[in-house]
């Protein structure tokens, strides 16, 4: 860390591990957070023709009936149904006698279902609510009502999109970065893409590994990962725990491997950053590519 301290004009390592610390962002929410509209569409787009037929029992009395004979007309209408319910199996497991735990399955994956397979269906669409939901007319459109449903869905993602944004706000850096100072990099880079591009001889621990990116400046390497933690956990010391070891196994063969992490998460996970602090030479966060680091460091 010493290069590090000499660019940033710090007196020690001990100063550079309280920079970092404090320079911590709470948040990099960008408009792409909140919800993957693309996405959100391509789920709904391949069924919405079958949610416009199903649009028909919407209001209708005798939905046990009216049901079955639309899945007797337009079979394809069964795979909708998973959608309705937030769900995306095509067949499930339910538990239909709790005393003797007797289960029934139910199956959306088949078009060409028998009669006595559409009873069934329809037994499982008024057993689970959907029914009276459309019957009572509290649904007034079912492609719009599934568009919501998605969206619900595509929430979850949301913790997995904070890594996403973090590696598309350093890129950013990276790529004025490989601009000014006449290098090359390969975002998601493996052996076999480097290999190939540049012709250097790589040893991986594992053949799937995926370097975040991979900088190529006249022969020499930097292996750069990045991620952001808005919460502690395990997963912090692990990750600081596999990077020591990937700086080990790196450093051995002349690649340079710095690690670009940020995000409140930290402050409550600080010793196992300290020990990959203690034994690599490069820890970066956004503040310090924010005023040109990663520009100094590759030259």
């Amino acid at each position: 860390m010493k290069n590090l301290c000499r660019i940033l004009n710090l007196l020690d390592e001990d100063k550079l591990f309280e920079y970092i610390k404090q320079t911590f962002r709470n948040r990099i929410t960008t408009f792409d957070y909140f919800v993957n509209w693309k996405k959100v569409f391509c789920n709904v787009n391949p069924i919405e023709k079958e949610l416009n037929l199903l649009n028909y029992l919407i209001g209708k009395e005798d939905i046990n009936k009216e049901a079955f004979n639309l899945i007797k007309q337009y079979p394809n209408v069964i795979k909708a149904f998973p959608f309705l319910i937030a769900s995306r199996e095509k067949s499930f497991e339910v538990l239909i006698d709790v005393k003797n735990f007797i289960s029934k399955t139910y199956d959306f994956s088949n078009t060409n279902p028998s009669d006595e397979q559409i009873k069934d269906l329809v037994l499982f669409v008024l057993q689970s609510g959907l029914a009276e939901i459309l019957k009572n007319k509290q649904v007034k459109n079912l492609v719009d009502y599934t568009i919501g449903v998605e969206v619900g869905l595509d929430s979850n993602g949301r913790k997995n999109r904070s890594g996403s944004m973090m590696e598309g706000i350093v890129e950013v850096f990276i790529e004025e970065c490989c601009l000014i100072n006449n290098a090359e990099y390969i975002a998601q880079a493996t052996t076999n893409k480097i290999n190939k591009k540049w012709n250097l001889p790589v040893i991986m621990d594992k053949s799937s590994r995926i370097i975040d990116f991979a900088i190529n400046k006249n022969g020499k390497l930097y292996f750069i990962e990045v991620n952001f933690y808005s919460g502690g956990g395990s997963k912090l010391k692990s990750t600081a725990t596999e990077y020591c070891e990937m700086y080990e196994r790196y450093h051995k063969q002349g690649i340079e491997f710095i690690w670009v992490t940020d995000g409140a998460g930290w402050h409550s996970t600080e010793k196992p950053l300290r020990e990959y602090f203690d034994k690599s030479d490069y820890l970066l966060n956004l503040e310090m590519l924010r005023n040109g680091i990663l520009k100094q460091i590759i030259i």
